[in-house]
């Protein structure tokens, strides 16, 4: 299982830095060609992840009983990693999204009167607490796997 993703990540990574490089190049098409890279990286990701939930766990459970019982329960426990990497992930993606947008604001508002800087901060940190919560759940999945 890891192997698929050892062996999966210069397919993703290679191209992506050149694409990346190639934007840095040509401005005008910069936003295509970004876009076509997170395309890309979507697709190689997902095709990895369908090798790695699908492939046979290695031959350790021919070679004991422990590891066939080990192997029969980590259907649950891989539903509860991939939940935990989903709820830290989303939650870090809408966290980015809400402190671009509030700190914008705060340095809007501070700019105009630096005396609203403890209350600007102060939804700034609200905004950054959505990434705690997430991280709390997946902590909280990773423990029940």
């Amino acid at each position: 299982m890891i192997a698929a993703w050892l062996l999966g990540l210069p397919v993703i990574v290679v191209p992506a830095a050149v694409l990346a490089r190639l934007a840095a190049r040509q401005r005008q098409r910069g936003a295509v060609i970004l876009a076509a890279t997170g395309a890309m990286v979507l697709v190689g990701a997902t095709v990895l992840l369908v090798l790695a939930l699908t492939g046979d766990p290695a031959s350790a459970a021919s070679i004991s009983g422990a590891a066939v019982t080990a192997h029969a329960s980590s259907g649950a426990s891989s539903g509860a990693l991939i939940g935990a990497g989903i709820s830290v992930a989303g939650s870090t993606i809408g966290a980015g999204i809400a402190v671009a947008y509030t700190g914008a604001a705060a340095v809007a508002a501070m700019s105009e009167r630096p005396e609203l800087f403890g209350r600007s901060m102060v939804v700034v940190g609200l905004a950054e607490g959505i990434a705690i919560y997430g991280l709390i759940i997946g902590i909280i999945l990773v423990g029940k796997a």
